[in-house]
């Protein structure tokens, strides 16, 4: 969905349905605490209204309220439905009836996973638009694409639509895995799309699908699985351009000189498709000794004045900016914990909430940083923010629609204070950081700990054949 539909949606919605934010009646618990004001309810209801969700009579469980209780259990992600609900009430100065967990259960049935997807594709996007909140290359906002799995509850349901990945050492996984593939900008870590379901399909498909969310004057950046000629060209069709990093050795794929760069980087034609190749040699130096890498990225970016190959291998880093996000949903929100539902539609419902949950923290902490354009957005803590955000909610603090519009709210401030410190150059190898089991714990003479780093970047001179 454009700028213009999710505008027109969302006006149409604020004009035809009275907002109720009354601290009693049944809407009270509609809230998300500081974050309502990114999630107004006039945006829910044109969730509920374009998704088919809103309910034909009032309920004591309305459909909007519903709502907010799935999107404030991705918060509290290791607590059971009802006492996320006595949380959504524990600022209310008159107590508030708990339902059953069977009739939270069915109203959540009820809503369904459309309106979470419709929410989230409202909130979606880059975020701010300011030189300095997002990264820009080129002339090109830099997003990011990559895919991870997450853990579904395992119950007979769930292993029929995402059956358990087997194959390695252990045989088959303890759970039903999804897949979530999602294209992320990187600086502000805010995601523009994201597609799921089944492990069994792989990242490539995924990224097939994804592809229809990318625009003229995007940068994507992408590992060497996502290097075939079909996305390439797909990515193409789209207007994009692309920088991802090629396979070398066995399974490379054959790229021919066409013409060579002053910059040490070539042209050549990726299935019809003109490309420009930079292989480089990275040196990365600790305390502990020298190891070197060696990249081959290619690109649709041909013009090596506007984009210089040393600058490219830099900006390739910026990948990692999908690494940390879903380290963010998996490690910090869902503390490494099961997804509840126990049903392939709950299961749906969950993941959307919590892909929303996610957008509207980081939509957060973007809109703070309008007041503190000195701050990069990698120095805002998300933890800081999810912590903020789950006090606000226990306090009902913002929940108020209120006449002036406060950008900064009381999550941007808590991260405002206390800014986490430059980032620095660090490296560590990709080892287990813990043990799978304490039983079996693996590699215990390895060394697991991060060492500040200086990079060396050479670009290499390939021979005539590329």
């Amino acid at each position: 969905m454009d700028l213009s539909a999710k505008t027109d949606l969302f006006t149409r919605a604020a004009m035809s349905h009275s907002v109720t934010t009354d601290s009693d009646g049944v809407f009270a618990p509609g809230h998300l605490g500081d974050l309502t004001r990114i999630v107004p309810p006039e945006m829910v209801d044109a969730a509920l209204e374009a998704a088919g969700g809103k309910q034909q009579r009032l309920r004591r469980l309305p459909s909007r309220v519903v709502v907010y209780l799935l999107l404030a259990g991705a918060l509290f992600a290791g607590q059971g439905w009802q006492r996320v609900w006595s949380r959504l009430t524990a600022g209310f100065p008159a107590p508030v009836a708990r339902p059953a967990g069977s009739a939270l259960t069915a109203a959540m049935r009820r809503v369904g996973p459309r309106p979470l997807r419709e929410l989230f594709t409202l909130l979606a996007g880059p975020g701010l638009t300011r030189t300095q909140q997002v990264v820009r290359f080129a002339g090109r906002l830099v997003v990011a694409i990559d895919g991870t799995q997450i853990a579904v509850a395992d119950t007979e349901a769930n292993r029929v639509a995402f059956p358990k990945p087997r194959g390695g050492p252990n045989g088959e996984a303890g759970y039903p895995m999804i897949r979530l593939v999602a294209l992320v900008a990187t600086g502000t870590r805010t995601i523009i799309e994201a597609v799921f379901g089944t492990d069994q399909i792989g990242e490539l498909s995924y990224a097939d699908r994804l592809a229809d969310a990318l625009r003229p004057g995007m940068l994507l950046l992408g590992d060497r699985n996502f290097a075939t000629y079909r996305l390439f060209t797909r990515i193409a069709r789209t207007g994009a351009d692309f920088l991802i990093r090629g396979k070398t050795g066995n399974g490379a794929m054959r790229l021919p000189v066409t013409r060579r760069f002053r910059d040490g980087s070539y042209l050549s034609v990726a299935a019809g498709l003109p490309v420009r190749v930079i292989e480089a040699a990275v040196t990365i130096t600790t305390e502990t000794g020298t190891r070197v890498s060696e990249y081959r990225l290619i690109t649709t970016l041909l013009d090596p004045d506007a984009a210089p190959a040393q600058q490219l291998v830099r900006h390739y880093h910026d990948r990692w900016e999908i690494e940390t996000t879903y380290c963010e949903l998996k490690s910090t929100i869902l503390g490494g914990r099961v997804l509840r539902s126990r049903y392939p539609a709950g299961v749906e419902q969950e993941v959307w909430a919590l892909l929303t949950a996610y957008q509207a923290l980081r939509t957060a902490m973007t809109d703070a940083l309008l007041e503190r354009t000195d701050i990069a957005p990698d120095r805002l803590s998300f933890t800081t923010a999810l912590q903020a955000a789950r006090d606000q909610i226990i306090q009902t603090a913002g929940s108020i629609a209120e006449a002036s519009v406060d950008l900064v709210g009381r999550i941007g401030a808590a991260v405002l204070a206390d800014p986490m410190p430059t980032r620095r150059v660090r490296t560590r190898s990709r080892v287990i950081k813990r043990a799978i089991s304490k039983y079996r714990a693996k590699g215990r003479e390895i060394d697991r700990r991060t060492y500040p780093a200086t990079l060396h970047t050479r670009i290499l001179t390939p021979g005539p054949d590329g």
